[in-house]
């Protein structure tokens, strides 16, 4: 019989130190552009993602403009993969090593 006095499950995350940021890779793409169905051993890299978590020092240094959820384009050569909870697509990146935030662009009907 459980007692009932159990601890309560802590949820694990993966926070990154220094200047560095976790990101989610997007899908690798399995299909180009003009619409051809590639075979699973090919598929054309991808060096997108989603940023899912920001150092505390990244978040301070107004030099980086990245906020969570951002999607960014990113060099993964010094990236550090991160195998958590059966997530293979996580990787810790220098802040130096996101070279690109996507944007939107408010559209301003008032003028037009």
């Amino acid at each position: 019989m459980p007692s009932a006095r159990q601890p309560a499950k802590s949820l694990e995350i993966v926070e990154p130190i220094g200047a560095r940021v976790l990101i989610r890779k997007d899908e690798d793409k399995k299909q180009t552009k003009a619409g051809i169905h590639l075979p699973d051993k090919i598929e054309i890299p991808t060096l997108t993602g989603r940023v899912v978590s920001i150092s505390a020092q990244v978040e301070r240094d107004e030099d980086y403009p990245i906020r969570r959820y951002d999607r960014v384009l990113f060099n993964p050569k010094h990236g550090v993969p991160v195998d958590f909870e059966g997530d293979n697509r996580l990787y810790v990146i220098p802040v130096e090593d996101v070279v690109a935030v996507f944007r939107r662009e408010a559209s301003d009907d008032g003028d037009a």
